[in-house]
């Protein structure tokens, strides 16, 4: 017989050694009370982090100008939502890992045009001065070409106002031909500070909607959210996917994933390893999931319980009691 084969019959011969009476209702109820009571204690003794949800509003207010530079953007077709690619356009490849472009092989799935839903359908579902509602009327009358001569050379006047700091100036831009482009941007800014720029962006589509892919996208253009979510500790380079707002303990099963954010390599501005960072570490951990799942069949891998016997350890009592052979 050789000494797999042994091993094999040792492994699967029936027990023999000592057995415990275990009731697992009984244990599961207990655990559930005991969880019940904690939780419910700390809920009341700490509560937990309420902070306001980021509207638009909330942006028109705090910052009008980045929304008003955002808004010409997403007309000029410079935004990031803009050229992001599929699933949303084709306006490029996609985040890819090596010659493999996983957004292209999905295809435009949840397609956006920027300057259609992000400013004129919600312009014209809204009841507007008439100075806005002619400019949405010349906008729609003109040609694909027209419009974006008018706000890309508005998008560009704009940028050019630009400090050191990076900060706007909108009343230094350049007097120049930008058609309707300048009223539709402060109509959406004067919208959003009613309120109704959310709403009008939330129900395209259907009475009841619940898909925020929008909103999330046009948020995700400026930098309102991006400097609220620094400010909670929430960036992708400090752990911000397992974080809470503030000090609040985060999801720390999502340290599996979010460790692979801090290394330089991924999280620095203008790399091919960042462009893809998503990409890439999605793939790094489907590796690792498949390792973990496949470690039975692995040979080498599975033998490491043998050669570090760590279950030694945690059952060293019984070790003890029954010796190496047991």
């Amino acid at each position: 017989m050789t000494t797999t084969t042994a091993r094999r019959a040792f492994e699967a011969r029936p027990w023999t050694g000592p057995t415990r009476h275990y009731d697992i209702l009984k244990e599961g109820a207990i655990a559930l009370v005991v969880v019940t009571l904690l939780v419910v204690g700390l809920a009341a003794l700490f509560s937990s982090p309420d902070d306001p949800a980021l509207t638009f509003k909330g942006w028109a207010t705090d910052s009008p100008d980045t929304l008003y530079a955002t808004t010409v953007s997403e007309l000029a077709g410079t935004s990031e939502t803009a050229g992001y690619g599929p699933p949303y356009n084709t306006n490029s490849d996609g985040l890819s890992v090596g010659p493999l472009f996983l957004q292209k092989l999905g295809g435009v799935t949840h397609p956006i045009d920027t300057a259609q839903d992000f400013v004129v359908t919600p312009l014209q579902s809204t009841i507007e001065p008439a100075d806005v509602t002619q400019a949405l009327g010349t906008w729609t009358a003109a040609g694909a070409d027209q419009q974006q001569a008018w706000a890309t050379a508005y998008d560009d006047a704009v940028q050019a106002t630009a400090d050191d700091n990076g900060d706007l100036h909108l009343d230094a831009v350049a007097a120049g031909d930008y058609g309707p482009v300048p009223t539709l941007a402060q109509a959406v800014v004067d919208l959003a500070k009613t309120g109704g720029y959310d709403n009008a962006l939330t129900g395209q589509g259907s009475f009841f909607q619940t898909d925020q892919t929008k909103q999330l996208m046009l948020m995700g253009d400026g930098g309102y959210m991006e400097d609220r979510a620094v400010s909670y500790n929430l960036g992708g380079d400090t752990w911000g996917m397992m974080n809470e707002a503030g000090s609040w303990p985060g999801q720390i099963w999502l340290a599996f994933a979010s460790v692979w954010y801090q290394p330089p390599a991924f999280n620095t501005d203008g790399t091919t390893l960042t462009d893809n960072a998503d990409a890439i570490i999605f793939m790094i951990l489907l590796l690792l999931c498949a390792v973990f799942i496949l470690t039975p069949f692995i040979p080498g891998l599975r033998s490491l319980p043998r050669w570090i016997p760590l279950h030694r350890l945690v059952w060293k009592d019984y070790y003890r009691r029954y010796g190496r052979a047991a």
